[in-house]
């Protein structure tokens, strides 16, 4: 939560007014709790342990009272939608970041290429698989981690509106950018499932190929 830009008076202060309508500001102490409970949340969901993930077991685990987790997540949905925003800079921020970052087409997909071959972490891959369990059998966990994956494929289509713009200016040529994304986005999928399985794929390459591929076939 971003800080406020004005530090209001602490209670000791002789000039703090009294107080003031509207929702306090949640204090340092609070947050802290929190987080302690999103990080129960997510060693109990990445240990694979989807039948004890509750409010009470996340709240024993992180060392907070039941109620006091009650107090700032009104169901275990809540935790579980905290997750899933808890993990958005871990895999989406850094791909939004290697398409954004300034030059050609590229150097933009080798950037892409470069993160996406490197070994997901165990704890975010088994933590994806167990945001997956829950999503279907919750509406509002798949709504949330639904649109959490549009914003992932979106990178790629952001990636293929580079190459537009460079061979016409974006004025609807060769390119396509919302089906060349959407089909890396789609082999991406597909090799994190097979490396998740133990399939021996080198990645990297695979994608490098494909991309320039399509990238070719744009120009033919």
């Amino acid at each position: 939560m971003a800080a406020s830009a004005k530090v209001p008076p602490g209670p000791s202060d002789p000039s703090a007014p009294a107080a003031r309508t509207g929702r306090p500001r949640a204090s340092a102490k609070g947050e802290q709790t929190r987080a302690r409970l999103i990080a129960a949340a997510r060693t109990l969901l990445a240990g694979g342990l989807s039948e004890r993930f509750t409010t009470r077991n996340v709240a024993a685990l992180s060392g907070v009272s039941h109620g006091m987790c009650h107090y700032h997540f009104q169901d275990r949905t809540d935790l579980v939608l905290a997750v899933v925003t808890d993990i958005r800079p871990e895999w989406i921020h850094p791909l939004e970041e290697a398409v954004s970052a300034p030059g050609p087409f590229a150097e933009r997909a080798e950037r892409v290429v470069e993160l996406l071959s490197r070994p997901e972490g165990a704890e975010l891959s088994h933590l994806h698989s167990a945001l997956h369990w829950h999503a279907l059998n919750d509406e509002r966990v798949r709504e949330s981690l639904e649109a959490e994956y549009r914003r992932w494929r979106g990178c790629f289509v952001t990636l293929f509106r580079v190459l537009a713009d460079e061979q016409d200016g974006g004025r609807g040529g060769r390119v396509d950018p919302l089906a060349l994304g959407e089909a890396v986005a789609a082999a991406v999928d597909g090799l994190a499932a097979a490396e998740s399985l133990g399939s021996e794929v080198d990645s990297g390459p695979v994608l490098r190929t494909l991309i320039r591929t399509l990238a070719a076939g744009t120009r033919a």
